[in-house]
């Protein structure tokens, strides 16, 4: 399906029937905004997936009962779909809400002379697609209590690339950075962009693997190729074909140090 909007890889052809046998199985929430963006109405699957009760969104602006995190990427949106250029593909977004990922998509309505009449917006959940569940205990590691909590880790992470999805699995993940209120994933042979941000992903990435080592960073650890010590300072140095240096904050180190299995070791200290 050449213009599926989720793919691993988009020129891989053998893949279109497995994606639109899941895009088949996915239910679409649909909103209905009017030309000056207050919610005109939804249909059966966005009410039973939205806090509609607890956030009464009828003839409210849109943007008034979103997450603050979310505000800045749904105007974003927003503003894409008023794009002059005609037959514009709508612009892709996801959103993280709390255990579930949004693939959303905002398109303008015209009358019959072209004028905005309103304005659809479209929502996938595509949390199973790209997480799957795992058992997470807070309490203590010494505790023999049974884990109490699922949380729902990313095994893909969605990208984006002129507008559409590329879902880049976990385990190939180098690094992840920060930039503003987006990121971007870097493996060993490329950087994708992603709309969530650093404290999004760092929420569903597994805590063994991936580590928060400064606040623009998030490691994996098994990419990791070599500790550096510059002047007190620790850097990682990364895996691939062009060496990359990952900044290390002194309130990151010792988990760090803890979960490579170096915590007291003689080797690394200042």
């Amino acid at each position: 399906m050449k213009n599926c909007p989720l793919s691993h890889d988009p020129t891989a052809a053998s893949s279109s029937n497995s994606w639109l046998y899941l895009l088949e199985r996915f239910d679409v929430g649909v909103i209905h905004l009017d030309k000056n963006l207050r919610v005109v109405g939804m249909n059966d699957f966005a009410r039973r997936s939205l806090p509609v009760q607890d956030k009464l969104p009828f003839d409210r602006y849109v943007l008034d009962f979103h997450p603050d995190a979310a505000k800045n990427k749904v105007k974003f949106l927003l503003d894409q779909a008023e794009c002059p250029v005609n037959n514009a593909p709508p612009m892709a977004m996801m959103i993280n809400i709390p255990d579930r990922m949004l693939l959303i998509k905002v398109t303008k309505i015209s009358d019959v002379q072209g004028r905005t009449t309103g304005y659809t917006l479209v929502f996938y959940d595509i949390t199973a697609l790209v997480s799957h569940e795992t058992e997470v205990n807070h309490q203590a590691r010494e505790s023999s209590d049974p884990p109490t909590q699922q949380r729902r880790l990313l095994r893909k992470i969605p990208t984006i690339k002129q507008n559409r999805v590329l879902l880049v699995d976990v385990s190939s993940v180098s690094f992840v950075r920060s930039e503003g209120h987006y990121t971007w994933i870097h493996t060993s042979q490329t950087s994708q962009f992603c709309n969530l941000n650093i404290g999004d992903l760092e929420s569903r990435l597994d805590p063994q693997l991936f580590v928060r080592v400064h606040r623009s960073y998030i490691v994996n650890l098994s990419h990791v190729d070599e500790i550096v010590r510059d002047e007190g300072r620790m850097k990682l140095r990364m895996m691939g074909a062009t060496p990359v240096e990952i900044p290390v904050s002194r309130s990151s180190a010792p988990r760090l140090l803890e979960q490579l299995g170096l915590a007291g070791s003689a080797a690394v200290r200042t």
